[in-house]
C-alpha cells in the first residue's frame, strides 16, 4: 500500500510540474493588433453655410470611402442621426440650436473601427477620420 501512495504522489507531482511548466513557458493566445482602417475624404458640404439663428437643415456630405456606419462630426461631436446614402454620400439633420451664433464649424467624417474575429482577434481595424472641412455660420 505504501508503494501505491508514493506512485500517486509522484504522479500528482509530475502533473503539477507539467502545468506549471506550460504556464511558465508563456503559452497563451497572442492577439493581432488592429490595422489602419479606410480613411474617408470630404469633397463637398451641401449647403456649405447657413444663417445664424436660421432654421435647422439637412447637411449632405459628399466624398469618398464612407463606411456604412460612418458618422458625421460637427465641431468634433459625433452626430447620431447620420444616415448612410452611399460610399460617397452621408446626410445628417442639423438642428437650429446648432447654428444660433455666427461661427466657423469643423465638419469631419469618421469610419468606426471594426473588432477582430477569431481566437486571435485578426482582422480588426482602427477608426479613421477625414480631414476637416469648414462650414460657415454667417
Amino acid at each position: 500500500m505504501k508503494h501505491l501512495s508514493s506512485v500517486r504522489l509522484s504522479a500528482a507531482a509530475l502533473l503539477a510540474a507539467a502545468c506549471i511548466f506550460s504556464v511558465a513557458c508563456g503559452y497563451s493566445a497572442k492577439t493581432t493588433p488592429p490595422v489602419a482602417g479606410t480613411v474617408p475624404t470630404i469633397a463637398q458640404l451641401n449647403p456649405d453655410s447657413a444663417t445664424a439663428g436660421g432654421a435647422g437643415f439637412t447637411l449632405t456630405v459628399n466624398g469618398t470611402n464612407f463606411g456604412t456606419k460612418a458618422v458625421v462630426n460637427w465641431n468634433g461631436a459625433a452626430q447620431s442621426g447620420t444616415r448612410y446614402v452611399s460610399g460617397g454620400q452621408l446626410t445628417v439633420a442639423i438642428p437650429a440650436s446648432m447654428i444660433e451664433s455666427a461661427a466657423t464649424v469643423s465638419v469631419t467624417v469618421t469610419n468606426p473601427g471594426t473588432a477582430g474575429t477569431g481566437i486571435y482577434g485578426t482582422g480588426a481595424t482602427l477608426p479613421e477620420t477625414s480631414t476637416a472641412m469648414s462650414f460657415t455660420i454667417n
